[in-house]
């Protein structure tokens, strides 16, 4: 949960608290309201997303008003690979519609570091799309 300038769990996280990080992370995305994502991290917090790289919560909104611009009725579903201190591994799926119909599937792995306050500073994402037909979404 975030609250003003801090984001619970905290770390140095536990696999509990590690656990818990990665599912409010993904309900947090799922809520599709790029402002809350950028809320969760730091003020100057680095993204690099495929080819893009991203700086700061101003740029975290844009990129993301203008990537759900493009998709629709998207669902994440991340899956903690592993943890440190701060750090965590995160496999995920990530279904989604592009506005001209065709459905996808993205696969990739981030690496996420968080701040003394539990906001997300840094976020690394390899991903890979692949066309899927409606009717092979598991994700619904």
């Amino acid at each position: 949960m975030n609250t003003g300038e801090k984001s619970y769990p905290l770390p140095p996280f536990t696999m509990e608290t590690a656990l818990e990080k990665v599912q409010e992370a993904e309900a947090i995305w799922n809520s599709r309201e790029p402002v809350k994502v950028a809320e969760a991290c730091t003020e100057n917090s680095e993204w690099r997303n495929r080819t893009q790289f991203i700086k700061g919560r101003e740029e975290i909104v844009q990129f993301l008003t203008e990537k759900w611009d493009k998709e629709e009725n998207d669902k994440l579903k991340r899956e903690l690979w592993g943890f440190k201190g701060n750090r965590m591994a995160v496999r995920f799926e990530y279904e989604y519609q592009h506005k001209n119909g065709q459905w996808y599937r993205a696969y990739g792995n981030e690496l996420l570091e968080f701040d003394k306050n539990g906001l997300m500073q840094k976020r690394f994402a390899s991903i890979n799309d692949m066309k899927i037909a409606e009717s092979d979404r598991r994700l619904i």
